[in-house]
């Protein structure tokens, strides 16, 4: 410790201006290019983030957050706004699809007296979609968000990106949500369009027990930024 005291003054302090520059400009560029379409889009189907958003606006502050794997993790980890530490549960890097439906029923139970949310794609769902019984079962009152864009989203995206969209085991044909939830005797619906958003969200978030809501996203939506594979981060794609 005295070592440090006695060295530290010696130091010369280093501000890097001319890096913290050129990265406030990078992140004006990634705000005008992806955020505003991201979360503000002015036509076409209801994407991601904005849908995250949506429901953050209403959830409340102290709410657990579960995510499953692909699309939707990455904009959630981006775009709701956490404000409690320990309030993320996802499966981080090579993750497996699934996780997310036994997460949220895991975290209910290990809190009673918080709200829950799960984030999950179409293709996660089918994955554990079995799940919904023992939410039933055990009377938890998960809120279920399948963000549906009939896709495995992430690969698809790749598929686009990289091999002209040559789309292979990609697309898919999902079970009616809204249905196999209400077999569960789960509530449930689905939103269409950006007008339903917010007051079906606030059903959803204010209901009593367990309820599934279905949101209908854009098919072809990506994530951005993203690194080409073998690149260097200076060839960072910020648009299609």
């Amino acid at each position: 410790k005295s070592f440090f005291n006695s060295i530290l003054p010696l130091i010369e302090q280093k501000h890097h201006k001319r890096w913290l520059t050129e990265f406030e400009m990078k992140l004006q560029d990634e705000i005008d290019a992806v955020y505003q379409f991201d979360l503000t889009p002015e036509e076409g189907k209801v994407q991601m983030g904005e849908a995250i958003v949506n429901v953050a606006k209403q959830a409340k502050k102290d709410a657990i957050v579960i995510t499953d794997v692909g699309q939707h993790q990455m904009k959630t980890a981006r775009y709701f706004p956490f404000a409690t530490p320990r309030t993320l549960v996802t499966s981080g890097g090579l993750g497996t699809m699934g996780f997310g439906l036994p997460a949220a029923l895991g975290a209910q139970l290990g809190h009673l007296d918080r709200q829950v949310l799960l984030f999950v794609g179409d293709g996660g769902m089918q994955m554990t979609m079995q799940e919904l019984v023992t939410i039933w079962q055990e009377d938890l009152p998960v809120k279920v968000f399948v963000l549906n864009n009939e896709y495995l989203g992430m690969v698809r995206q790749w598929q686009q990106l990289f091999f002209e969209k040559r789309y292979s085991s990609t697309p898919l044909k999902n079970p009616n949500f809204v249905k196999l939830a209400e077999a569960c005797n789960i509530a449930s619906d689905r939103i269409t369009n950006r007008d339903e958003l917010k007051d079906k969200i606030a059903v959803a978030l204010n209901h009593e027990g367990p309820y599934l809501l279905e949101i209908q996203v854009e098919k072809e939506e990506n994530v951005f930024p993203m690194v080409p594979p073998g690149a260097a981060v200076s060839d960072m794609i910020l648009t299609p």
